[in-house]
């Protein structure tokens, strides 16, 4: 029989795995409604929906391996990074959704939020005010204009699957929507850099990326993250994350 593997809990929502399949609990039936919805939509890989009823969403797993882990050191060949540049580049260029996503949010809107988040992160004491002034100020780049692409909402590394340097799949597309599509490219590499030179191969430079902005994103993203995370019982101080990013600016 198949053990029962705790993939990701918190208050919002979980996902387990047994076998070959994955069920994902969402007490919010839009948050689900959107993830099938861009599924259907998106022309790239994505897992087979095996059924579906509310609050659980059944999924067959993926084959192969994610990219890659938020403060691990990813083991996927340069070759397989063009690989996800370009299947992300196909799902940028497609008709967006006629919903807005997470990437979609205006920059009036963020930077309200940022200037809010960044106050609270220093008045409780979580990070060092001049460690948030310095990302604050980088984070800036990205709340600019930007025209709206099918976008992922959610692309972190560990979303996308590669088997023999081919893109097997996306998952998680619960945040998908019209939005920025530098946000996902900076979500993609956020902790991994490095790498963003091997995902633009695939996906070509002719988009107009900007290194800039996709800098301004990591840091935006992670002065975000630092204190939900931390009150869902993740670590944002784990070697290699979101607040090593932050520091790295320094």
């Amino acid at each position: 029989m198949d053990e029962v593997e705790v993939v990701v809990a918190h208050a919002e929502r979980a996902t387990l795995r047994v076998g070959g399949v994955f069920l994902k609990v969402d007490a919010d039936r839009a948050r689900t409604d959107t993830e099938v919805g861009a599924m259907a939509l998106a022309p790239v890989p994505t897992p087979q929906v095996l059924w579906r009823r509310p609050p659980v969403l059944a999924l067959a797993a993926l084959p192969g391996a994610p990219l890659g882990r938020l403060g691990r050191a990813p083991t996927a060949s340069p070759a397989a990074w063009a690989a996800a540049g370009a299947v992300v580049r196909e799902l940028h260029d497609a008709p967006p959704p006629p919903w807005p996503g997470r990437a979609g949010r205006s920059p009036a809107a963020l930077a309200s939020e940022l200037d809010a988040e960044c106050e609270t992160l220093v008045t409780r004491g979580l990070l060092p005010a001049g460690l948030v002034a310095r990302n604050h100020e980088i984070a800036r780049a990205a709340l600019r204009p930007w025209a709206p692409a099918f976008t992922h909402g959610d692309l972190q590394i560990a979303h996308v699957f590669t088997d023999d340097d081919q893109v097997t799949g996306i998952i998680d597309w619960s945040e998908a929507g019209r939005g920025d599509p530098l946000y996902d490219l900076a979500t993609l590499t956020l902790g991994h850099e490095r790498h963003l030179d091997d995902l633009l191969t695939g996906y070509g430079t002719d988009a107009g990326v900007d290194p800039d902005v996709i800098r301004g994103w990591w840091s935006l993203r992670s002065l975000l993250a630092v204190r939900w995370l931390t009150e869902h019982g993740f670590d944002p101080f784990a070697p290699g994350c979101e607040v090593d990013i932050l520091r790295s600016r320094m």
